[in-house]
């Protein structure tokens, strides 16, 4: 099992002018003990669930590119982007972008998106669902032409929704054949039919029967066309708060190591830890001393 960690929230003693030291110690830390990838939202506004809209958020790739500076191993993404705040041409290139930078290390993660306060808020055109879902498709299929060959297809794309005259990417991305696709989302129709396509791994949420469930109905979309079941990984963000004895609110690490196990019973390959309080990076390192050692074998 691969273990990641989600940086959701910016909100950290010192104000503005301490995020980006408190970001590098937090990330140098999660690289240094062992987490495979490390993920931020691609959010303007801070989201209901982690905090008021009106606290700090980071634009995304910007903050990627930061994280490649000051990391030297895990695999960083967006978990995930939205598909409508981009032009479709602008995925690939900024996910080529920070590949190369960080020595291959790149993930590109996409979705329909949802958030309409933060796109109305900011001025982003937000289209119907139905349409997004036809946009992604069509950014998927733009992606997959840009990291062909050498230096992309050099194609020209007529869709629906995008036009593009040559779909050149130089220079290319140093993940071979190209830096995974993640696309998060649960939706039994749309979403996991685009995974089993296009992606190379699917990102859901919930409890251990939830996401048993989810990935079998991607595995009947991957029997439908054709594709390899085994090929996809299945991830899932588990949002935790660790401590040595498990007081209060929090697990001790021989509690989540049970629950990784649980997920990892019901499919899951990679969990991406939301750790609350993240910026005590105690937790981080018991982490990485007690549990990651335990459950590399799942």
């Amino acid at each position: 099992m691969k273990i990641g960690l989600q940086i959701s929230s910016f909100t950290w003693p010192g104000g503005p002018e301490a995020i980006a030291a408190t970001l590098a110690r937090i990330a140098r830390t999660a690289d240094d003990v062992g987490f495979d990838s490390i993920w931020v939202m691609d959010h303007f506004f801070q989201i209901r669930g982690v905090g008021p809209v009106t606290d700090p958020m980071l634009e995304g790739w910007t903050t990627l590119g930061f994280l490649a500076g000051v990391t030297k191993r895990a695999r960083l993404g967006l978990l995930v982007g939205g598909i409508h705040y981009r032009t479709a041409g602008l995925w690939a290139k900024a996910a080529t972008t920070l590949d190369v930078l960080s020595g291959g290390r790149a993930w590109l993660g996409i979705g329909a998106a949802w958030n309409e306060e933060e796109s109305r808020g900011l001025g982003f055109p937000m289209p119907p669902l139905g349409v997004r879902f036809e946009m992604l498709e069509e950014m998927l299929q733009i992606t997959h032409a840009l990291w062909t060959g050498e230096r992309g297809s050099e194609a020209a794309f007529e869709g629906r929704h995008y036009q593009a005259s040559r779909l050149l990417n130089s220079p290319q991305a140093l993940t071979r054949p190209h830096p995974p696709i993640m696309i998060g989302g649960g939706g039994e129709q749309k979403t996991l039919r685009l995974v089993a396509q296009y992606a190379d791994a699917t990102n859901v949420f919930g409890d251990g029967p939830r996401l048993a469930h989810k990935y079998a109905v991607l595995r009947e979309h991957c029997e439908r066309i054709g594709r390899p079941y085994q090929e996809i990984e299945r991830s899932t963000l588990q949002n935790v708060s660790v401590s040595a004895d498990g007081s209060g609110a929090t697990s001790s690490p021989a509690q989540l190591v049970d629950q990784l196990g649980e997920l990892a019973d019901a499919g899951a390959q990679h969990v991406i830890l939301g750790v609350r309080g993240v910026e005590d990076i105690s937790q981080l390192e018991l982490i990485g001393t007690a549990v990651l050692p335990r459950i590399r074998g799942l």
